[in-house]
């Protein structure tokens, strides 16, 4: 098979949601975001696991999303939609009972007006200046909204990957401020915010990154392996350059590996002569440019021609590579494209 192979371990996925879900006390709800295929991981399988882990909300970014992990969930788990009740949302929220979180003040009547009596939640601006209502929006809504019954108030933190920024307490303050006195459950922290400790916890939490093994949770088992198939080799004599642009030559005759996998598979172009692959424990370099299917990759010095490399795995993590590309592991994630072979591992241990 010329197609990269993209192993994703349940069990791992599993236990880093217990493990967050830990991280709080009893009386706190833990959820989990699913949004984007489930950071590219694919939100049918995905979602089951953390649902026979425990998880009982899940939280995706528009209503197609929630549409899809419906369909692989059924009915009973809520699903949460952050952009909240678009236009043209009505029927899709209805007809498969998702909970939209309201945005703004259009979007509160159209929810009132058009689906009274069912679930929703509230999205308040509390420093992102991203989504949600800010608070002289809020104040003005407040007692009818109130009065509606939201099923949750919830902000987003805007640095909660760095615990001394100055904005997570101005955030923390401001959501008091908007949310105290109001008796419905809140929503602040996903995972950097668990991280900071119990004041950030409020009644739910929403890993996200974290589940899949991401940063900022340095403790997360490992999620995902990538192995990207050889498939062909080549001597290159000292002088010969390889790959688009000449941007590498071999300094000693070399054998060069042409690999299966490229940037429309989301190997961004940033790991160009910087990146390492693995034959077992044994570094590879990445020479020359990512091309769009395919890289290059220095394998001189094993003995035997391996059948795959290693991308993601054991000694390396999608953090990592992002930190070569100059990004972040949610891009990495998230880009990881549609041609790999995804392969679900679970029930091992």
């Amino acid at each position: 098979m010329a197609t990269a192979t993209l192993s994703i371990d349940l069990d791992a996925l599993a236990a880093n949601w217990r493990a967050l879900d830990r991280a709080s006390s009893s009386s706190v709800q833990t959820a989990a975001v699913v949004k984007a295929d489930a950071y590219g991981l694919g939100i049918a399988r995905v979602a089951r696991a953390l649902a026979q882990a425990g998880a009982r909300r899940f939280f995706v970014a528009v209503a197609e999303e929630g549409a899809a992990l419906r369909q692989a969930l059924g009915p009973g788990p809520q699903i949460c939609i952050m952009s909240g009740h678009m236009a043209g949302d009505t029927e899709m929220v209805h007809d498969l009972d998702l909970t939209p979180m309201l945005n703004s003040i259009d979007q509160v009547t159209r929810h009132l007006e058009s689906l009274p009596g069912l679930p929703f939640g509230v999205q308040l601006d509390t420093g992102m200046n991203r989504l949600g209502m800010e608070e002289a929006e809020w104040e003005a809504v407040a007692p009818f909204v109130l009065e509606a019954g939201p099923e949750l108030l919830m902000s987003h933190l805007a640095c909660a990957d760095d615990p001394d920024h100055a904005l997570n307490e101005l955030q923390l303050a401001t959501f008091h401020a908007m949310t105290d006195g109001t008796g419905v459950p809140r929503s602040l922290a996903a995972t950097g915010g668990i991280l900071m400790g119990p004041k950030y916890h409020f009644d739910l939490t929403r890993p996200g990154i974290g589940l899949y093994g991401g940063h900022p949770y340095e403790a997360a088992a490992r999620v995902v392996t990538l192995s990207l198939p050889v498939i062909q080799t080549r001597p290159v004599a000292a002088g010969e350059a390889v790959g688009y642009s000449c941007t590498w030559t071999a300094e000693q005759d070399s054998t060069i590996a042409t690999v299966s996998g490229g940037y429309a598979d989301g190997l961004l172009r940033g790991l160009s002569n910087a990146a390492v692959l693995w034959d077992g424990d044994t570094p590879c370099p990445l020479v020359g440019r990512v091309s769009m299917d395919l890289i290059t990759v220095d394998i001189s010095h094993l003995r035997r021609v391996p059948r795959s490399l290693d991308i993601l795995g054991p000694h390396q993590t999608v953090d990592d590579l992002a930190n070569i590309a100059g990004t972040i592991g949610y891009e990495v994630l998230t880009s990881l494209g549609a041609r790999y072979t995804r392969r679900y591992v679970e029930g091992v241990a």
